[in-house]
């Protein structure tokens, strides 16, 4: 089977300051004066593996694992310390609830803003503009700045903007988890239609039982390394027993 990502010894660090600065004149002129102190995180240690075509990877692990920081390296967002990634194919990202919003533009706004940062065209926003909001069930709030929605309403329009078309590879992060349940299994059929339709799926996500009826192998991230990959009944009884 062809192989839509390859990740490669990956690893990511992050500097984090050990003082306060309160101001950008002062980070200035620390940083000019080489007075900024910095403490080494790693993120991600020497991470290897590879996703198939159709796959549908499950990511766990507990907070600050390490997945979400994944993501984002997978997305393109952020670029790694060391180390190779890579993606063949469209990627359609899904990570955090607002990413790609304006609060000050209403839905009908951003629609037209995501959709244009997600690549696609202002005729297909257009062409598609009554399928996205008809998904996201926000009908009485086209004409609403986004600022008054709440994290269920973004998490519906950014995950009905995200898979209106079909992707080579979805990535969904723990977004769904702030949605209605009846919004939650509209998602799952729509992941589960996708699925069948070839697009590879990655996915992060606390509820284990939500990875077992989708994913076709785990990733178990622990303290930023691979703690194991692969057979996903065996790593979610593993990682419910850890």
């Amino acid at each position: 089977m062809e192989n839509v990502i390859e990740v490669d010894h990956l690893s990511m660090h992050f500097n984090l300051m050990e003082e306060k600065v309160d101001s950008i004149k002062e980070y200035i002129v620390r940083l000019i004066k080489g007075n900024l102190l910095y403490t080494d995180f790693t993120a991600l240690d020497d991470v290897s593996f590879s996703v198939q075509k159709n796959d549908l990877l499950g990511i766990v692990g507990l907070n600050g694992a390490g997945k979400s920081t994944l993501l984002k390296i997978l997305a393109g967002v952020f670029t790694p310390t060391s180390g190779t990634v890579k993606v063949n194919g469209t990627v359609a990202p899904l990570i955090e609830v607002g990413a790609g919003f304006d609060p000050e533009l209403t839905a009908k706004e951003n629609i037209f803003l995501n959709g244009l940062i997600l690549g696609y065209s202002k005729k297909f926003l257009k062409d598609h503009f009554d399928e996205i909001i008809d998904f996201a069930e926000l009908e009485n709030f086209v004409n609403v700045p986004v600022k008054n929605f709440s994290s269920g309403m973004y998490a519906r329009l950014g995950f009905a903007i995200a898979t209106v078309v079909k992707p080579d590879i979805l990535i969904v992060d723990e977004v769904l988890a702030v949605g209605d349940f009846q919004f939650y299994q509209k998602c799952e059929r729509r992941i589960a239609d996708m699925i069948k339709n070839g697009v590879t799926i990655i996915l992060v996500s606390h509820d284990i039982s939500m990875i077992e009826r989708l994913c076709t192998k785990l990733l178990w991230l622990e303290h930023g390394k691979v703690r194991d990959f692969g057979d996903k009944e065996r790593i979610c009884e593993q990682y419910k027993n850890s």
